[in-house]
């Protein structure tokens, strides 16, 4: 076994060879998988081999869609028989909600560029006859995908990359990981040291045990899943055309045709077994090729429904019953991307779909390991979306959730209280007693709405029942005062003589030059694609006061940890959970805060885009003038522990002026109204900062900085971010919904809502350029109807910012 390589991928199932596969694509050819025994012999294997088209995550429907298009070519690529069958799929609907998700599916098939449409039961019949379509309104029919042999894809991929220079070492187990000074990594393996500039953990079930050797630990729980074929089918025997693979919410499973025999896959939604429960759910290294006794008992009630479903299934016998384990995250999505606190470590693992998802997987991650940037949007699979709130407890709750939803419909909206709260601000309790509904992000429990009458949101992509309780929040913010609670704000302080060089070295705008300016900063990517947005308030000469994303803390705390340079004068700490924030928002802020203090808050005692430390009500406050509402407004991040008493105080000299409390969805009503671009939607690693329209926040007249030199030189490409308004009925925008004109997709929608201070349902598009000018008229589908669209010049309200300058 060589001694050094580049990249060392830990685990030889469908992700490690995928990774391998496509490092190598891109050049990386000096690259070593390690296996502890032979390749796919942990949970690949025995995995059904399903490729969908159909999942409701538009990041794992590309993964998806490239998959489908890599296994066909697979084995003309490697020579390796891959056993790829394009059967085709029916998810099917048994009520409107299913049916609405599948219509916001088809929508963003359109973009992707994956055939789906939705049919009648009628239809559903004459494609597959086999099927009854009893309680059955629709179906989302796909062409493109289909099923492969696990084992096939998997050593297809290897042998690819065998071919393209890469090295594997089988029957090699993994012992040890341990960091040099210089960011490499060794190795320990039975057979020996390897040292490595980077590590991935492509373990799958053992992904947790990798990841503890280099001193870190991850969300992933092993959960046991059954599928069993059946005896041949004799109505399958002279017929040439094979089933289209179907998907069914009431069986909560997969039914599909094996070779002439059937195939049944539960995810049963009660009575659910973690694999290696009495391990603590964890596999001993020498496991291998295992399986658990089938327990038919616990999914009986499906496969009765299975054979209901589909009944030439249960006019034979079961041939094969597997029960194997299969990694599962909270949230369902893989792990890809850099470990958080660590260089050169790297995961991708954490995946339930697998054989779906490996191909997109390792295309993806290859490109951010190599290029320091995907194609796709990564932030929903960044491995840093979790943090010590996702302990054993949190973990287990969730994927115990999420394998029993795997065929149930969410809706936009809805809430499940599994694993929660996990993170909560000493507000929590008193808002939720005031009709507070909580939705979790990066752990932290934050309001979404208030249900002043205690009822439980309907959750659709139609306007909600929440809808006009938004409004009421809008409207008191608008007219009077509102506060908010956003204490999960992720918060750093950057210190030192060396702190104002550091900041303008990572980030594209120029810091504040005036002790108490406030500045939105972007930090890039060496290619020039955007990494991350803060807000920076310049307390003194050498200290720097930094916000950003509550999702983003720990990606943009390793991004500011680890771009200091050796001997710079720069001292960093995170803050997040010592302050809490308190947003105050409306044209009577000011008089509400003037009540609290005697500190002149004019605009010329307290300008706009300022923050300072103050006294308010007795209570030490970092006071920052800035609104995300667009209104007049505060941001008050007081210590954590005087947060309850700022806001006892602040609501009670708010009584006279009609304070209200008010959500996250009113703060995005009233963002969209601005045309303030989001991280995570607008703002991705998928675009620079002038296909993203953020030019005026980019010094390129300042030394150099991170992305600079790519920035200036970036190719052309057909992408603009445009702000637009939309010709509504009782359904706005979401997010990665199709821009068409005429017959033709030209683009995609980002975000979205409807402006209740200006009577408007708005949004944000990526469209090539020469659509992107005020004026240009569009359409965009919703829910399968398509709606006229405009480009606007200018936020929708208060395009001159007078209100935030009162």
């Amino acid at each position: 076994m060589q001694d050094s390589a580049r990249v060392v991928i830990i685990g030889g199932g469908i992700m490690g060879a995928s990774l391998l596969y496509h490092l190598a694509e891109e050049g990386w050819t000096d690259c070593l998988l390690i296996e502890k025994d032979e390749l796919t012999s942990g949970s690949t294997w025995h995995a059904a081999g399903q490729c969908p088209n159909i999942t409701g995550s538009f990041g794992l429907a590309k993964m998806h869609a490239y998959s489908n298009w890599l296994y066909p070519q697979l084995e003309g690529l490697t020579g390796q028989y891959v056993s790829w069958h394009t059967s085709g799929g029916i998810r099917l609907a048994t009520n409107e909600r299913e049916l609405a998700w599948l219509r916001y599916v088809e929508g963003f098939s359109k973009i992707i560029g994956f055939d789906m449409e939705i049919i009648d039961p009628e239809e559903i019949r004459r494609i597959n006859p086999f099927v009854t379509t009893d309680g059955v309104i629709a179906g989302g029919r796909t062409t493109m995908d289909g099923h492969a042999d696990p084992s096939g894809i998997c050593n297809a991929l290897a042998l690819g990359a065998r071919q393209k220079g890469a090295k594997i070492v089988r029957k090699n187990r993994v012992t040890g990981l341990n960091q040099l000074p210089n960011g490499e990594w060794e190795v320990h393996t039975e057979q020996g040291t390897v040292r490595a500039g980077m590590v991935v953990n492509a373990a799958g079930c053992y992904a947790r045990p990798v990841a503890q050797m280099a001193g870190i630990d991850i969300p992933v729980t092993n959960m046991e899943h059954h599928y069993l074929v059946t005896d041949p089918i004799p109505e399958f025997a002279d017929r040439d055309e094979e089933m289209p693979v179907m998907r069914c919410p009431w069986v909560s499973g997969y039914l599909r045709q094996e070779q002439k025999s059937g195939l049944i896959g539960v995810y049963e939604n009660i009575g659910l077994a973690e694999a290696w429960a009495p391990r603590g759910g964890v596999p001993e290294w020498p496991s291998t090729s295992e399986l658990f006794p089938d327990d038919l008992d616990r999914i009986g009630k499906w496969l009765e429904r299975a054979v209901e479903r589909i009944p030439v299934f249960g006019k034979v016998g079961i041939r094969r019953v597997v029960n194997g384990a299969i990694p599962h995250t909270p949230d369902g999505g893989p792990l890809l991307g850099p470990a958080g606190g660590l260089t050169n470590f790297w995961h991708c693992c954490g995946t339930s779909f697998g054989i779906a998802q490996g191909g997109g997987a390792g295309k993806y991650l290859a490109q951010w390991m190599v290029h320091g940037d995907a194609e796709i949007n990564m932030v929903e699979f960044d491995p840093r979306r979790y943090g010590p709130f996702a302990d054993e407890a949190y973990s287990r709750a969730k994927v115990f959730l999420d394998y029993r939803m795997t065929f149930t419909t969410r809706l936009p909206g809805e809430e499940e209280p599994d694993g929660r709260p996990s993170k909560t601000s000493p507000l929590y309790s008193k808002l939720k007693a005031k009709g507070a509904a909580y939705s979790e992000t990066f752990g932290w429990e934050r309001p979404k709405w208030f249900s002043k009458d205690g009822a439980e949101e309907q959750g659709g992509y139609h306007r909600t029942n929440a809808f006009a309780a938004v409004a009421e929040e809008v409207c008191a913010v608008a007219s009077g005062v509102g506060v908010l609670d956003l204490s999960g704000f992720a918060k750093y302080e950057v210190k030192g003589a060396g702190a104002e060089a550091f900041l303008n070295r990572i980030c594209a705008n120029r810091m504040p030059k005036k002790t108490g300016g406030i500045a939105l900063v972007h930090m890039l990517s060496a290619g020039g694609r955007i990494a991350g947005e803060m807000t920076v308030t310049r307390l003194a000469d050498d200290h720097f006061y930094c916000l950003s994303a509550c999702a983003a803390e720990l990606r943009d705390w390793d991004w500011l940890t680890q771009a200091v340079q050796p001997g710079e004068a720069v001292t960093l700490s995170n803050v997040t959970l010592e302050r809490g924030v308190l947003v105050l928002n409306g044209p009577r802020s000011r008089d509400l805060l003037a009540k609290l203090t005697d500190e002149d808050l004019s605009n010329a005692g307290f300008r706009w885009l300022s923050g300072r430390d103050m006294t308010l009500a007795g209570i030490p406050v970092r006071a920052l003038r800035v609104s995300y509402a667009g209104e007049l407004g505060w941001e008050l991040h007081p210590a954590m522990g005087d947060l309850v008493r700022l806001y006892d105080a602040v609501w009670a000299a708010g009584e006279e002026f009609g304070i209200a409390d008010y959500g996250l969805y009113a703060s995005n009503a009233m963002r969209m109204e601005k045309g303030y671009k989001a991280w995570g939607s607008e703002l991705t690693n998928e675009l620079t900062m002038t296909e993203a329209d953020m030019d005026r926040f980019i010094r390129m007249d300042k030394d150099d900085f991170t992305g600079k030199a790519a920035s200036a030189n970036a190719p052309r490409r057909p992408l603009k971010i445009v702000y637009g308004e939309l010709d509504a009925t009782t359904c706005d925008v979401r997010g990665v919904e199709p821009v068409m004109l005429g017959d033709v997709c030209i683009g995609l929608t980002t975000s979205g809502g409807y402006g209740h201070r200006v009577g408007k349902s708005l949004f944000f598009a990526c469209v090539p350029p020469e659509h992107a000018a005020p004026g240009t008229r569009f359409d965009v589908v919703l829910q399968g109807e398509r709606r006229p669209a405009v480009v606007l010049a200018e936020p929708a309200y208060d395009p001159d910012n007078l209100k935030q300058k009162a």
